[in-house]
């Protein structure tokens, strides 16, 4: 029998030891040279035996800071993995708003499709991009959100993640190197590593990403594109100033970058400043979705693209989806153009001021936008992230960390708190419960 390498056999011991819960999440673990000394091995393989503890996801490194044991029972990707929730929890972690009447609103349009002449089509397969007619609806729909495409430059798909894959797909490939920012949307993330290509993170300011630090980027590396959020960013809540996006334009321009624009929340912010896809329809492909502003279950989304980049999205369509079910995108597009959309969009827009108003009388330091459905909250130094969010979801409240946020080795201590999902009263309540755990956790 072989025999198992020292530097294994640590390994091995140390993630038994976690994965049965020895050490309580948030625990600062021995140093690389204490850890060396205890077991007798070199202080490389300390390193080495720890980057492998990170690897699988048990423990995080913090320069500077140390070595921390993981919170195993919140799933690594919270914020973006649903959870099979007990009936009393309450999630923060995830954002499907919803206001009074989309249920009656509904079963009229179900009504209404139920007499409709064309029923029998929609039990067949429809065009990979969708209808002509949809498409034109769509195209509608951007136009009143600044952006001036064709019915040819559309494509239908199943919400914005699968917008984002089927660009991804057709204009990726393995290995190349995307510009995003260091706090950014963690689908995107995981399409990332899953088609194999390089995250470059750009430092974020107050207003948005250093765009000094793009333009050094692309001096130095062979950037493919940037994947951008300029409209309500997730999860720091941030608008691009109209200046910022004239610049990054210019950037992507010089550089030949291919930008991705992604929209899913820019419905939630009023007199916005142009969206990149109309300052370079050239060069931009703009994502959104009906998720958000209408149902998370309708699974509608649009892709905006340049005309010579559209029949390679198709071939990704069809290659995932073949095309998005015609029931559902019959009856977004139906309340795109009678405006039922719109006054969805508004009253979420109403619903999402006030609660920030109540996240902002709870909480201090919030960082976030007045009409957000998000907050971000940064944690004393102190504070561990992990540890505030096993200890709420004791309690059957769950909360994202910045772990599926950041593209750094260096993640933040800090929450990002969905206000969407819950009532009013709930939110409160549960918001003052955020407070008193984090306050706790400052002092112990």
């Amino acid at each position: 029998m072989a025999r198992i390498p020292r530097y294994k056999q640590v390994v091995d011991a140390l993630a038994a030891d976690l994965r049965s819960g020895r050490w309580a999440a948030g625990t600062r673990l021995p140093t690389h040279r204490e850890l060396a000394a205890r077991e007798g091995i070199a202080l490389v393989t300390a390193t080495r035996v720890y980057a492998e503890l990170e690897a699988m996801g048990l423990v995080s490194g913090e320069q500077g800071r140390g070595t921390f044991v993981r919170d195993l029972a919140v799933p690594p990707g919270q914020g973006i993995d649903q959870r099979t929730l007990a009936v009393d929890a309450v999630d923060l972690s995830f954002n499907y708003p919803t206001v009074p009447g989309q249920a009656d609103l509904l079963r009229h349009a179900l009504r209404e499709l139920a007499t409709a002449g064309d029923l029998d089509a929609l039990l067949h397969y429809q065009p990979h991009r969708g209808r002509t007619g949809d498409r034109a609806s769509v195209a509608r729909h951007l136009l009143r959100r600044g952006v001036a495409v064709n019915a040819d430059q559309v494509l239908i798909v199943s919400g914005a993640q699968h917008g984002l894959a089927a660009t991804a797909m057709a204009t990726l490939q393995h290995g190349d190197i995307v510009a995003v920012d260091a706090l950014t949307y963690p689908g995107f993330k995981v399409l990332a590593h899953s088609l194999g290509l390089e995250l470059a993170p750009l430092p974020v300011t107050p207003r948005g990403p250093d765009l000094d630090a793009l333009e050094q980027l692309c001096a130095q590396r062979p950037v493919r594109a940037l994947y951008a959020m300029p409209t309500l960013h997730n999860p720091l809540g941030w608008v691009l100033s109209a200046r910022a996006r004239k610049r990054l334009v210019a950037i992507a321009r010089r550089h030949g970058l291919l930008i991705i624009e992604d929209a899913a929340y820019a419905y939630l912010a009023e007199n916005c400043p142009p969206p990149l896809a109309a300052l370079a329809p050239e060069t931009t492909i703009y994502v959104s979705s009906l998720s958000k502003s209408i149902a998370t279950g309708l699974r509608v989304g649009f892709v905006a693209a340049p005309g010579a980049l559209v029949p390679g999205i198709e071939r990704a369509i069809r290659a995932t989806t073949w095309n998005t079910p015609a029931l559902t995108t019959t009856i977004a597009c139906r309340w795109l153009d009678d405006g039922t959309a719109d006054r969805l969009e508004a009253r979420k827009r109403e619903d999402a001021t006030t609660r920030q108003a109540i996240a902002r009388e709870v909480l201090n330091g919030l960082v976030s936008h007045p009409s957000s459905y998000f907050a971000w909250l940064p944690l004393v130094e102190n504070a561990r992230a992990d540890r505030i969010a096993a200890t709420l979801a004791r309690q059957r409240i769950y909360v994202s960390t910045a772990e599926p946020f950041a593209t750094t080795t260096h993640v933040p201590q800090a929450l990002r708190l969905a206000l969407g999902s819950i009532g009013l009263p709930e939110l409160r309540r549960t918001l003052l419960d955020v407070k008193r755990v984090v306050e706790e956790d400052a002092y112990s």
